[in-house]
């Protein structure tokens, strides 16, 4: 379902949880610990209100498991007609098919994809690899971690 502002911390609260099971000794742990369940909500709801994409969230009862954010390719130049601009399932969901379905909510096949992912994120990687993604050669630093990124496209 498309998420609503009213989403936002419940949102912030599942990317916030993501991140620090996904990227524990990626990440420094200083970077994950400051992480702001108030801050992340606003920003959140500011792209639920203002994002020319959309943002797609997987419920199960009351708590959010995953979502997903995708909308036109924020690169210039462009190497792909959409980017897939986030994709977070929490641990427990791993594995029951919650990270296929919110895939396959963005994928086209007549479309092409772009995203970006850790380089040291090898369960990721392999998870894009199996919807066709593969790394085009571009790299860059992650905004506010000390990590390496790179470019996947989907043709």
């Amino acid at each position: 379902m498309p998420v609503e502002p009213a989403h936002a911390r419940a949102l912030a609260e599942c990317n916030i949880t993501c991140w620090r099971e996904a990227y524990r000794g990626l990440v420094p742990d200083h970077v994950l610990d400051a992480f702001d369940i108030d801050r992340r909500a606003a920003n959140l709801e500011r792209i639920a209100r203002n994002h020319s994409g959309r943002l797609l969230v997987a419920e199960s009862g009351t708590e959010i498991a995953g979502f997903t954010q995708y909308g036109p390719p924020r690169d210039e130049p462009a190497v792909a007609e959409r980017e897939l601009q986030a994709m977070y399932v929490r641990a427990r969901w791993y594995g029951t098919g919650l990270a296929h379905a919110l895939i396959r909510a963005v994928l086209e096949p007549d479309r092409s994809c772009s995203l970006w992912v850790f380089e040291r994120n090898p369960r990721a990687r392999a998870f894009y690899t199996k919807y066709g993604f593969v790394p085009d050669g571009t790299a860059r630093a992650e905004r506010f971690a000390t990590a390496t990124e790179i470019r996947m496209v989907r043709r």
